[in-house]
């Protein structure tokens, strides 16, 4: 798996001149060791620049604002704190002259009970209060604390900074997203139409490619070509092939070189394809295996050319670091109204499986196409059972009645309770989940969901209401 990037934060002190501001010295310091211990990365004012680097006047919310400006494509994030009261107006005029848009943490000091003389009393308890209603008047969105005053040492503020670096990788990587549609939809799954026009409005683009075009590539590409050898390579060290013809193996590895060529040239992030029937009948291969090996680059790719999955896996892979699965909300387990079984058939990625080795992810044929176009034309698919954890579900969808972008969150568990059958699957037990089937259906949502073995559901909820303007059902 790739490195992940950082985060990068502007962090604003806030200061009030009538409060002691030795309080900033000390908890801007805190507060930069709190940070760039969690792993991120710092922009700040100094201490030479303003009073112990804190904003109060006009002046230096210009300073503050430039400084964050000339760094725009580095920050992901701002954090605010206020170890005093701090001047609303100066905080809210940095935030918009800087033209940063950005999401936007406030944190605010506790007072010590025996230390609330005027020369130690903070008052930020009030003083975040005021800041929070100057930025309601500037339309500045912000994230609160999970405690209204918090030291950054509490084992809440930690949690807080895991949140909102959660939602600072969704929001800087949801701008200019470019998602890959290789091949048309199936004509039977209607449910996975959508609207690329509302999609660009909203700085995320779909480049189409024609399975016909990309077919020509492969057929260009002769089985001794480093680059298929080096596929080859990755496959095999990838998953068990030992029951997969040699024939297949060759068509995979020429047809993931296509692939991996046209998304680079084209800059995707990640993608969607004509999984069946086709690809079978022409090809004489599933694509699974590859698009599970991408997804589980964190390079999301979403079957039966389900752009959206596609969009939602993505989301899900930059909040938590980790690989995502499209799935079918698929049966009923039993009669517990709370669980139920997830599958597909499948590309899942193997980082989501069981790995020890009675049930380990191997490459099978597709057993649900081989009864219509052969068992010699199906190979390809990624077998395993998911492990138990918790996880998070997305799904995302454009509205075309109402030109907007919606989805719905939540959490769940993958358990352990006893299930034979093939593809991927998982058993998942989700609270209430019968009222969010009835959501789900009454809302015309499609059956297909996106889910990763997390628990971000609240900021990827934060993250696409409040600084992408979607419409967020958040499911507790």
């Amino acid at each position: 798996m790739k490195p992940v990037k950082p985060i990068t934060v502007g962090l604003i002190v806030g200061n009030r001149g009538f409060f002691p501001s030795h309080l900033c010295e000390s908890g801007r310091a805190e507060m930069l060791q709190t940070l760039e211990g969690a792993g991120f990365k710092v922009v700040a004012l100094s201490p030479t620049e303003t009073t112990y680097g804190s904003i109060v006047t006009m002046d230096e919310s210009r300073k503050c604002a430039e400084l964050f400006d000339a760094h725009r494509h580095e920050i992901d994030g701002i954090v605010v704190t206020l170890p005093n009261f701090g001047e609303e107006r100066a905080i809210a005029n940095a935030l918009r002259w800087s033209g940063l848009k950005v999401p936007v943490l406030i944190q605010a000091y506790p007072d010590v009970v025996d230390s609330m003389t005027i020369a130690d009393r903070r008052d930020s308890f009030c003083g975040k209060m005021s800041l929070c209603n100057n930025l309601r008047q500037y339309n500045i969105p912000f994230t609160l604390t999970t405690l209204h005053t918090v030291a950054p040492t509490h084992p809440t503020f930690q949690h807080d900074l895991m949140n909102f670096a959660a939602m600072c990788r969704v929001t800087s990587s949801l701008r200019g997203l470019r998602i890959g549609a290789l091949g048309a939809r199936p004509a039977a799954f209607n449910t996975v139409r959508y609207s690329e026009k509302i999609l660009e409005g909203h700085g995320i683009s779909v480049e189409t490619l024609d399975l016909f075009e990309l077919f020509g590539w492969v057929d260009a590409l002769s089985s001794d070509d480093p680059a298929v050898q080096a596929k080859l390579q990755a496959i095999d060290d990838y998953v068990n092939t030992g029951n997969v013809p040699v024939q297949a193996l060759d068509k995979m590895a020429k047809f993931g070189v296509a692939v991996d060529r046209w998304m680079q040239d084209t800059q995707l992030n990640a993608s969607s394809i004509q999984c069946w029937t086709a690809m079978e009948e022409f090809f004489g291969v599933v694509p699974c295996t590859l698009m599970s090996m991408m997804s589980n680059d964190l390079i999301p790719s979403a079957c039966e050319v389900d752009t959206m999955g596609a969009l939602a896996m993505y989301v899900l892979a930059k909040a938590s670091n980790l690989p995502s699965a499209l799935v079918d909300w698929n049966n009923n387990y039993g009669e517990d109204p709370d669980k139920g079984v997830i599958f597909h058939c499948s590309n899942l990625p193997k980082d989501i499986f069981k790995q020890e080795p009675e049930n380990a992810p191997s490459m099978y044929y597709q057993e649900i196409i081989a009864g219509t176009v052969g068992t010699e034309n199906t190979y390809g698919t990624i077998y395993g059972r998911i492990e138990e954890k918790s996880f998070t579900y997305l799904r995302a969808s454009t509205d075309d009645v109402t030109g907007k972008l919606r989805a719905y969150v939540g959490q769940g568990e993958f358990t352990d309770d006893p299930l034979l059958t093939f593809g991927g699957y998982g058993v998942v037990k989700v609270p209430r989940l019968q009222d969010l089937l009835h959501f789900i259906c009454e809302q015309g949502y499609e059956h297909h969901v996106s889910v990763n073995p997390s628990r971000v559901a609240g900021a990827v909820a934060e993250a696409l209401h409040k600084y992408q303007g979607w419409d967020i059902y958040y499911h507790r």
